[in-house]
């Protein structure tokens, strides 16, 4: 149907799609979230279209006029008709400024599901080449101070200096754009020395410092204090201290600078030209990026009146005899829309959060955790700044209404589903709040279109959503890219561990709809074969092919003597979650959506893949499972911390346990601190590579727990004791993941240069091992202690453990292990 008229300028086939769209939309929608959208579809001759479109009890209802709407949409006609013939994606197309919203931006997210299915989101648009820094420089955990509020954080030197870096991830971040490449105060030419950091808070620093080099503190009469915050502006107050018996006359200087780079460029080692102007005007200085409708702008102000230039700030003046001035500086990090207004200006829930409110807000996150008390110290220390960083790890997004999970620091500020889905996981029993966002998120987000550019699928889980101007443009899928196939088994699993804890059978009801599409996408799209697995393919990044695992560089999953497999894969941990998935919604459809009809189906299938698994991985000459298997059958036979986490899955058959338990702990991959990705004996084995030997404290924390629900307990504790003794190196905080060198041989576990630190799923483990360790578990509406504790551990007490029940208290008591395994 094509309509003509006075709004002849919009596409026939907006019309059209709307005019449909109560027919087509029949079952397409979940129950919530309800409201109503008001589409304004604006010509650039000013003839404008409006349709009205209420969300309400899973259908859409279409009029041509309304009243107050809860989600304003402007967009363009040409920007829409994209979108419709899924040329386009929603999230890229906000990110560039396409499409203006306010209000309530997930009832946008919703409206997703009602838009045709078929998709190729690829960008057609030039972009400057991106090419590999000749000389990429490096810099470690150690020789920087950062801090952070959700997804804006500032990485400096200890002095607080952000020297020009290309690709160091030091700076002002935002929204995964560098928006201060160079932060650097001098006085009168001199560099400043660092006599004291002291880290406030996650949000908060200060730099004690003097002027010219070391040798000078003795003679010093000038000093310098610096103290900053983030949250939602970056904030610096400078103060200059003159202790000279004489006025002294002083020149400041603060250079500043923006590359407007984007984070995963920075870590990859590339970089793009992007050209960047500045402008002086209204006392700020601004500096500008523009691509196409996409506009990034840092704005600096200072409360101090400063000679501006397009290179920075300068102030003289003279102190007295001990004397001080100061100022503070004003950093904004903006998002502009199509009608430069600052992306989160209007949206719901999007506002600012003083430095103040953002300790309220981890204070409220905290406040209910339970109480540890115990005598092993690195024990109560990791427990502690394990709670304190996923409370801070949150961040505000584009607009939703809760705080949404961020994952680590530097690269990973932003939705990782996978990530987010285990930190909620592990967090569960201090912490379920955590999972309520995340699942809130990951739902609305959850795949509706075929995009193959994204690895979008209809009920598949998303992977990652950034807002680099990459994605934006569709150069790159990471506005939202699908490049995972386990994390939506994990949402399923999340979803009713949640309830098993809580108790909260309403959000279980809420999320019927999406978590059923996402066992359709297991038993669908997952599986093109027909063969009853979930397959990963291969999908290109800017460092090359990556698979759709946890383990997803190019050479993490192999043979054990290096050949490359051939895909797609069945790799063995996704289907020990496949299996659970379906145990775990056959039981939420059974109690809470009254179908068991559905139950049994999705029961039946469960046991036919672990009979199947059991059959097709297991390698008996080996005695352990294969880490994958080809399409032709043909199992990739290197030993691989992998198998580790079937055990918390059950896929696992009761007579294979031990021989697995034996070669998690053999010594190829067990390193003293944890177990190793890839046994030390494989051809390709680094105990550098990330995926091909380091240890990765969130996976034997799930580990360490599966060994706990097969009865291995004091392998579980052997695991919890060696990641403790390795956060103690780290003053409790461990890194996304430590090299696999033997602990014998160095004696201190090595971080790998510069890891994500705090990384949510890292400050969860001493969490998860606190629950393997206490033997934690709850049984409908009673929470089961059952602790099994190594004796240097000594005396555990958990109080006001929160849950169904109420609150309870567990306490457990390091004893000796007997020598076999308790079932």
């Amino acid at each position: 149907m094509r309509r003509r008229g006075r709004e002849r300028a919009v596409d026939w086939r907006i019309e059209e799609f709307f005019a449909d769209l109560a027919a087509n939309g029949r079952g397409r929608l979940p129950a919530a979230p309800t409201g109503l959208l008001r589409f304004e579809v604006s010509a650039e001759d000013g003839g404008t279209a409006v349709w009205f479109v209420r969300l309400a009890d899973g259908y859409p209802r279409v009029s041509r006029t309304g009243d107050d709407p809860d989600c304003t949409v402007e967009v363009r006609p040409e920007a829409f008709t994209r979108l419709l013939a899924g040329r386009d994606n929603l999230v890229a197309m906000l990110l560039r400024g396409d499409v203006s919203v306010a209000g309530d931006l997930a009832l946008l997210f919703t409206f997703r599901r009602l838009l045709p299915v078929d998709a190729d989101s690829t960008g057609a648009g030039s972009s400057a080449e991106l090419v590999r820094h000749t000389a990429p420089s490096f810099i470690g955990l150690h020789e920087v101070t950062s801090v952070f509020a959700g997804n804006i954080f500032m990485i400096s030197a200890q002095n607080g200096d952000v020297p020009s870096a290309p690709t160091t991830p030091i700076g002002l971040f935002s929204f995964d754009t560098r928006f201060l490449s160079t932060w650097r105060l001098t006085v009168n030419s001199e560099s400043l020395s660092v006599l004291s950091v002291d880290n406030v808070a996650t949000y908060e620093a200060k730099f004690g410092l003097v002027p010219g080099e070391p040798s000078h503190y003795v003679n010093a009469t000038t000093s310098v204090l610096r103290h900053r915050w983030v949250g939602p502006e970056f904030e610096e107050e400078v103060v200059l201290f003159n202790y000279a018996p004489e006025p002294v006359r002083y020149v400041v200087r603060l250079e500043v600078g923006a590359d407007f780079a984007e984070v995963l460029e920075v870590r990859d080692g590339f970089r793009r030209a992007r050209p960047v102007t500045a402008t002086i005007a209204d006392d700020a200085l601004r500096l500008h990026y523009k691509r196409g409708s996409l506009h990034r702008e840092t704005v600096i102000t200072s409360s101090t009146p400063a000679e501006l230039d397009e290179h920075g700030l300068t102030w003289t003046f003279t102190v007295v005899p001990h004397g001080t001035w100061s100022t503070r500086l004003r950093v904004l990090a903006l998002l502009r829309d199509l009608r430069r207004r600052d992306l989160r200006e209007r949206l719901t829930s999007s506002v600012g959060r003083s430095q103040h409110q953002r300790g309220r807000d981890i204070a409220a996150r905290t406040a209910g955790v339970p109480r540890l008390r115990t005598d092993h110290k690195p024990l109560q220390q990791a427990y502690e700044y394990g709670i304190r960083d996923l409370a801070a790890l949150h961040y505000p997004g584009l607009n939703f209404q809760t705080a949404l999970p961020a994952t680590g620091l530097p690269w990973s500020m932003a939705l990782l589903g996978r990530e987010s889905l285990i930190s909620s996981f592990q967090a569960l029993p201090f912490m379920p709040e955590r999972a309520v966002n995340t699942l809130r998120i990951l739902a609305l987000s959850q795949g509706v279109r075929r995009d193959p550019f994204r690895g979008e699928q209809p009920g598949k889980i998303v992977q990652e959503s950034r807002y680099g101007d990459s994605g934006a443009f569709n150069d790159t899928p990471e506005a939202a890219s699908f490049s995972a196939v386990d994390t939506t088994a994990a949402f399923v699993i999340l979803l009713d561990e949640y309830e098993r804890w809580t108790g909260d059978a309403e959000l279980v009801r809420r999320f019927e709809f999406e978590a059923r599409a996402a066992i359709g996408w297991l038993d669908s799209d997952a599986d093109p074969t027909g063969s009853g697995y979930v397959w990963s393919t291969r999908h290109p990044t800017r460092t090359g092919p990556q698979n759709e695992s946890w383990r997803n560089s190019a050479d993490a999953i192999c043979f054990d003597d290096g050949r490359p497999p051939t895909f797609p894969l069945a790799i063995c941990e996704i289907q020990g979650y496949a299996y659970e998935a379906r145990r775990r919604a056959a039981r939420m459809s059974r109690r809470f959506w009254g179908d068991p009809g559905w139950a049994d189906q999705r029961e039946r299938d469960a046991a036919r893949l672990r009979e199947q698994f059991d059959r097709d991985f297991w390698l008996p000459e080996s005695g352990h499972y294969a880490v994958a298997v080809q399409l032709d059958g043909t199992p990739l036979d290197s030993l691989t911390s992998n198998m580790g986490q079937l055990l918390c899955t059950g896929i696992v058959a009761s007579h294979r346990a031990e021989q697995v338990v034996a070669h998690l702990f053999s010594p190829a991959l067990y390193s003293g601190w944890g177990i190793r990705t890839l046994a030390s004996t494989a051809a390709d084995y680094n105990p550098l590579g990330h995926h091909t030997g380091a240890v990765w404290p969130w996976e034997n924390s799930l580990i360490a727990w599966g060994l706990r629900r097969s009865g291995f307990r004091a392998q579980a504790a052997r695991i919890a004791t060696g990641l403790l003794d390795a956060a103690r190196h780290f003053q409790g905080r461990l890194p996304a993941y430590l090299t696999g060198y033997d602990r014998a041989t160095t004696h201190v576990p090595v971080p790998h240069g510069f890891t994500d630190s705090p990384y949510a799923p890292s400050a969860g483990a001493p969490l998860m091992l606190l629950r393997t360790l206490l033997g934690l578990e709850p049984y409908e509406d009673h929470l089961a202690v059952d602790a099994a504790m190594p004796e240097e551990l000594g005396q555990i007490e958990l109080l006001d453990i929160r849950g169904r029940w109420g609150y309870a208290d567990a306490l457990g008591r390091g004893r000796p292990f007997r020598d076999r395994p308790t079932r």
